[in-house]
């Protein structure tokens, strides 16, 4: 059976320079799925808790005492979703302390070819901030001041990030592909013996 595909458009909203990746998913991945594919497309590391906002629905980790809570993510398909809503596009939030928004775009549906993996890395602009900057003022300010030895923050940014430099447009495309397809292969079924 051929399962389709879609290419997603990801950018992290109110950072410059941009950060942007275009990924290709099976379509009827799973939510909780999703949020590891884009963790590792854009280099965030999994250390928060995240939303799906699709439509006026939040899918997410669920919690039995928070009844306005998100669903479960877990037990929800990008497919089915984006089938009752009709919606193209959606919103990703990660780390709700730094408050990372993330427009996600449907850019188009097509059905998977064999033999090519089936989660994939097309585009990658931009390297993500670093974790717990601050959201994207603190983003910003980091970047000002990592660059600029007068700033009054210099010195102790540069001692929390903790290595020689940051150059918000260098990203490893490789790395990145490699991780995704490492991802892909986790979850695919094993042949049954």
């Amino acid at each position: 059976m051929i399962k389709t595909s879609t290419c997603l458009k990801v950018t992290l909203d109110d950072v410059t320079p941009t950060v942007m990746r275009r990924i290709k998913v099976p379509f009827d991945i799973r939510l909780d799925r999703l949020h590891l594919v884009l963790q590792t497309a854009l280099g965030w590391t999994n250390s928060h808790l995240y939303e799906f906002r699709i439509g006026d629905v939040g899918f997410g980790i669920p919690d039995p005492e928070w009844c306005d809570g998100p669903l479960d993510a877990r037990k929800a398909t990008l497919e089915k979703v984006i089938t009752d809503t009709g919606v193209k596009t959606f919103k990703y939030l990660y780390d709700f302390g730094d408050g990372w928004e993330h427009s996600i775009k449907i850019e188009r549906i097509l059905p998977a070819i064999h033999g090519l993996e089936p989660i994939n890395l097309i585009e990658a602009i931009g390297r993500c901030p670093p974790e717990d900057v601050g959201g994207p003022g603190g983003y910003q300010e980091f970047l000002e001041a990592i660059v600029d030895p007068g700033h009054e923050h210099h010195r102790e940014l540069m001692q929390w990030w903790g290595a020689a430099s940051f150059d918000p447009d260098t990203i490893n495309n490789d790395q990145i592909e490699k991780a995704l397809h490492a991802l892909a292969k986790k979850w695919r079924r094993k042949p049954k013996t």
